[in-house]
This record gives structure tokens, sequence and C-alpha cells, in this order.
């Protein structure tokens, strides 16, 4: 069993240095200040800086992964319906961990592109099997017309967290909508549903 307020504010600490430090230059010293606990102290909890990165984005998305997991087990909700409500989530979760960099700072695109897909990656595994049993209960209830729920799945999460997290593609607010408008309708033609009747599944 871990101190959980160190382990906490050792977290806290990277997230606040994150608002205006780029990761490369972000210490485990400064953590350690930062947090108001010993240098030692980081490497009881992790192994190392990575390590404390990958926690912190396990951690800002918790919510939302929990509550696509108690969605896949409210079988009385229809599957449309908690599709839409998953898909919700990703909208949520692509604001939960942005990257912020002070003006005084030019943009690592490198490192950028590197902190988007740690969440990204964490995002799709964590959703993909709560995603694909929903999708399999459709096809059971016979609401869903599909033979491959997973892969299914993961095409939905890979589309809108790519172009609903708007940083590793930039899209204008028209594009993202042509993107998801687009989603939707092969989302209609996959499940064999008529054209329109997916709509609601329209979360930008």
């Amino acid at each position: 069993m871990h101190n959980s307020t160190k382990y906490d504010k050792i977290l806290d600490a990277l997230q606040s240095l994150l608002e205006y430090k780029t990761l490369q230059t972000v210490s485990v010293s400064e953590i350690a200040q930062t947090a108001g606990i010993g240098k030692g102290s980081i490497y009881y909890y992790f192994p190392s800086k990575d390590a404390i990165l990958d926690a912190l984005v396990k951690r800002n998305y918790e919510a939302p992964i929990q509550t696509a997991k108690t969605l896949a087990r409210q079988t009385d909700i229809s599957a449309f319906t908690r599709m839409a409500m998953i898909f919700q989530t990703c909208r949520n979760s692509s604001s939960a961990f942005r990257y912020h960099q002070s003006g005084t700072l030019e943009t690592n695109a490198n490192e950028e592109s590197f902190l988007h897909q740690k969440y990204m990656k964490h995002l799709i595994s964590e959703l993909k099997p709560e995603l694909t049993e929903i999708i399999q209960q459709g096809i059971e209830s016979d609401d869903i017309h599909f033979d491959q729920p997973a892969a299914l799945a993961e095409i939905a999460l890979i589309i809108l967290t790519v172009k609903l997290d708007n940083t590793l593609v930039p899209s204008s607010e028209e594009e993202i909508e042509d993107t998801i408008r687009g989603l939707i309708s092969l989302l209609e033609k996959g499940t064999e549903n008529p054209p329109g009747s997916l709509n609601f599944l329209t979360v930008f």
C-alpha cells in the first residue's frame, strides 16, 4: 500500500509543471520539489519520469473509463444510446489532458505528439473492450448488424480520439464535423441502419 497523498502530490506536481515547461526539461528533482517531498520518495512510487506520466494519464481518464465500463453493464439502455454516451466520453476526455505551454516557449511538435499518443493509447485500449461488448449486445438484440464488433469499436475510437483531440491532425471545426458525420454514415451502413438514424451520435 502506498501513501495516496504523496502519490497524488507527485502527479499533481508533474501536471502543474507541464503547464509551463516541456516534459524534456522537467527533472525528477523538480517534480519532487514541486510536490514538497524528497527526491528519494519519487523512486519509491515510480521507477522513472515516464512512469509518472503514465500514471497521470491513467488518473485523468479514470472517471470517463469507469463510466464506459458501467454503461457496458446497463443492458436496459439501447446499444446505440450507450455508444453515443461513450463517444461523448471521448470528447470530454480529449480536453482533460491538454498539454499547455507558456507563450514564451517554442512548441515542441515531437514532444506534443508523444504526450497525446500516450493518452490516446490509454483511452483506446481501455474503452475498446467496453465498446466492443456494447456492440456485441446490440448484435445479439438485432439492433446492430455487423460481424466484427471489435474492429468497429476500434475504428470508431481511433477516429474520435484523433479528430476530437485535434492536435495530431489539426482541423477546422467544419473539417471535424465532416469527419464525424462521415463516421456516422459508415456506422449506419455497416450496421444496416437507415440514413440519419444515428445522427444523435454527433458529438461535436
